[in-house]
């Protein structure tokens, strides 16, 4: 491909040759673009930060940054472009990746090109509340909503008032499902509109009448090269969703009626056109085919997590053809010039994406922390695995950041066979050391409302309670069959099996390993000293992780070894967390009057007091994790008989007791005469 340097474009830097590209995320999208970059022998700059390096792999450089708020540091991204020398950056997904400041900062500022559309587009479709104007102003059809954002719960109560409920509660900025609420009730409304402003980045949000029930979440992806060419390369449905972040995506969709979804598909070309679109663009719409109707929903104006279904219906490579456009090619001179611009005409094969994300289902899809132990993931005909896990390197899930740890995409000649392939595939997938959502993905694959299309976007929230039942049956059946057919399988083997295992550390330690260790001053004529150690018991091993371990002591002043029980953990994977599990009192799990936090985080705020009487389901406090704001609700009334002396801001650790109950009639007890 001839690039050539444009010109200034919608509000964007001239488009150049690009030598330098600095990759501003990690995780596998990183590794995506990354590879990407080095077939066009592009110079990459990988960043990250100390423990979480294993994107980096294939990259020319690694650029260390000080923690994971430097991937939203825009002044030290700047200074990084600078002393590198850098052409272009890349922003992925999430992070900055819809940053109109960011793009136009990069430019002014450094010189430096980011990939994307430049900060006008962004400008106008990274908003949510401006994306639908631009809906209106092109004869989209978009939900009734406010046309302004606020922060103000009142503002919210007068317009939900006046559209009347169920409502959505929408970040006007952001992404992944957070700063979103569905509102059914007036009496959830309050605390709802509090979470969203909380996980907003501007902390402004918007109410949107919702369209739920019998709807499907369908996006198109746009191409554009800026001068109003614009192509579509068909559609994606990301109806299987929990909290409003796709688990299971597929292109095309299953709805079979093409002419219905040819005008979707023409709706977001209109609306690209309008705005002369430049790079990739993600057109979102919610759909009901029953009723022959559509609603606009948002512009992601980025390359999107799901790409890789439409990439592999089409076989292009997005990302290639995004830093092409951004040195300067026009449509016709990338591999789009070989692809039927007609709707109707749906290519002859169906692709679905499984998400594999460290969330632990069982626990209301909480975050599981930990070191990624030994793991498999499927091969074959088919068969696409996007990851950044490496068996060189240990990967330790923690809370600053995303916890999708591999997509699995399945490609087939129909969706009936490219769904057989996918339960195939996850058979053959498995991860220890953390909770994954690997039971629910198999049962999804395996109910009949996915493989005959009946699934809308409230389908898993309705379906979760017997979707959990039968993942665990499923992947208990897969276990033992593996068990079945190879029943003599050796110790060392076992251990790679993906039955739960007390040992989830691929450094073997044994009752008997014993040390010397020499310690010796950093100064002149230090004396040098020799302490023992002996391990005579591994209660848990997890190393680096954590180990716990009966051993014996001995120091050069010792008669004799001394018997220690030994805990060892690493600050790598959270050490806030850690330190937070010695620092507050734990809950008990068969006590009926302890409300636990379930998982790690940070707390946001305690709700209750002691002496305050509360009901059942009653928000006793909101934890945060990745961002999201999570209420933990009491599962029974009474009285607040204690509270965690916590403060706000403060990490807490998985099974902190929040708060304590007593029954109300305790009170009424008589006392004993003193």
């Amino acid at each position: 491909m001839e690039v050539v340097i444009e010109s200034d474009h919608n509000g964007g830097p001239p488009r150049r040759p690009i030598r330098r590209l600095l990759i501003a995320n990690r995780g596998e999208i990183a590794k995506r673009i990354i590879d990407c970059a080095r077939e066009l022998s592009i110079e990459t700059f990988a960043l990250a930060t100390s423990g979480d390096t294993c994107h980096s792999i294939g990259a020319a450089h690694l650029v260390s940054i000080p923690s994971p708020a430097s991937f939203l540091d825009i002044s030290a991204i700047i200074e990084i472009a600078r002393r590198h020398g850098i052409d272009a950056v890349h922003p992925g997904y999430g992070f900055l990746s819809e940053s109109a400041e960011f793009a136009q900062r990069m430019w002014n500022e450094a010189g430096v090109v980011v990939i994307g559309p430049g900060w006008d587009i962004l400008s106008k479709t990274g908003n949510k509340l401006a994306a639908k104007l631009l809906a209106q102003e092109c004869g989209v059809p978009t939900l009734p909503a406010m046309n302004e954002p606020t922060a103000k719960l009142e503002d919210v109560q007068l317009f939900a008032k006046g559209i009347g409920l169920p409502i959505m509660l929408k970040a006007v900025d952001g992404g992944g499902g957070k700063g979103i609420r569905f509102v059914r009730q007036e009496s959830d409304l309050e605390n709802a509109t509090r979470r969203a402003i909380a996980e907003s980045p501007s902390h402004q949000i918007f109410v949107e009448k919702a369209a739920v029930e019998g709807f499907r979440h369908i996006e198109v992806q746009i191409v554009g090269d800026g001068s109003g060419q614009v192509r579509h390369l068909w559609e994606r449905e990301c109806s299987i969703q929990r909290r409003y972040q796709k688990i299971i995506e597929q292109a095309p969709s299953t709805i079979r009626d093409r002419e219905f979804i040819s005008k979707i598909i023409e709706a977001a070309l209109r609306m690209a056109q309008h705005i002369k679109y430049l790079s990739l663009g993600t057109f979102e719409f919610l759909a009901n085919a029953d009723r022959r109707e559509f609603f606009f929903l948002e512009v992601n104006p980025r390359l999107q997590v799901e790409h890789t279904v439409t990439e592999c219906i089409v076989s292009i490579d997005l990302v290639r053809i995004q830093l092409e456009i951004a040195q300067g090619a026009k449509l016709a001179d990338t591999k789009l010039r070989n692809i039927s611009p007609d709707a109707m005409q749906v290519p002859n094969l169906h692709s679905i994406q499984l998400r594999l994300i460290a969330e632990d289902a069982h626990k209301d899809w909480t975050l599981s922390i930990g070191r990624v132990g030994p793991f498999s993931l499927p091969t074959g005909q088919g068969v696409r695995v996007d990851t950044h896990l490496n068996h060189r390197r240990t990967t330790v899930v923690g809370a600053d950041y995303d916890s999708l740890l591999a997509k699995i995409i399945i490609t087939g000649e129909s969706q009936q066979a490219a769904l057989s392939k996918s339960r195939r595939a996850l058979e053959d997938t498995w991860i220890g050391g953390v909770k994954t959502n690997l039971d629910i993905l198999r049962a999804i694959v395996a109910h009949e409302d996915f493989e005959h299309a009946l699934c809308d976007t409230l389908w898993l929230e309705r379906c979760m309670g017997s979707l959990l039942v039968s993942g665990v049956e499923i992947s208990s059946s897969i276990t033992n069959r593996l068990q079945t057919v190879s029943p003599s399988i050796d110790d060392d083997t076992k251990s790679l099996s993906p039955t739960p295992s007390n040992s989830n550390s691929a450094v073997i330690l044994r009752k008997g390993d014993a040390w010397a260790l020499k310690l010796k001053a950093p100064f002149n004529n230090a004396t040098e000293a020799t302490h023992h150690i002996k391990i005579t018991r591994v209660v848990r091993n997890e190393f680096p992780l954590m180990f716990k371990a009966d051993i014996e002591y001995s120091h050069p002043d010792s008669q004799k070894p001394q018997p220690f029980a030994l805990e060892a953990t690493s600050g790598i994977a959270s050490s806030a967390a850690i330190m937070a599990a010695g620092k507050h009192r734990h809950g008990d799990l068969n006590n009926p009057h302890h409300v636990i936090i379930p998982f790690p985080g940070k707390l946001v705020e305690l709700s209750v007091a002691e002496g305050d009487e509360i009901a059942p389901g009653q928000v006793v406090c909101v934890v945060q994790q990745m961002k999201m704001e999570l209420e933990i609700r009491a599962n029974r009334g009474g009285r607040v008989k204690w509270v965690a002396d916590v403060q706000d801001g403060e990490d807490v650790a998985e099974g902190t007791l929040a708060a304590e109950l007593e029954d109300l009639h305790e009170e009424h007890k008589i006392k004993p005469l003193l």
